[in-house]
């Protein structure tokens, strides 16, 4: 976010049992169509729910208005980009150094450019 702040992906989480009786449980994150800053990566990206949309995805009671118009891409303007740490590829790799924009990530000597 360009404020820096939280955010949050609409998702869909189950849970199930298989067929000798184990519980799964499983999450996808719902994408849509890349935005202006995004299509720039990527065609497709998470849909991000503005935190006043937050009650309203996670309602179970409610069938009669579906937040289907939520999944449309989030305000370019409301996003800033800058390149990741190349280390965020691997999923071994894990620590305050992937939150870090790959320029100052080699500033600090956590990654060699």
């Amino acid at each position: 976010m360009g404020n820096s702040s939280l955010f949050a992906f609409a998702g869909l989480w189950d849970a199930w049992k298989d067929k000798d009786g184990h519980w799964l449980q499983s999450y996808a994150i719902v994408t849509t169509e890349a935005n202006e800053l995004m299509a720039k990566i990527l065609p497709r990206m998470p849909v991000i729910l503005h935190a006043r949309d937050y009650d309203r995805w996670l309602d179970r009671e409610e069938t009669e208005r579906l937040p289907i118009d939520l999944l449309r891409p989030f305000e370019s303007e409301e996003m800033k980009v800058y390149e990741a740490n190349p280390k965020v590829g691997n999923v071994r790799n894990n620590g305050p150094e992937m939150l870090k924009a790959a320029e100052k990530a080699a500033v600090d000597g956590a990654l060699p450019l």
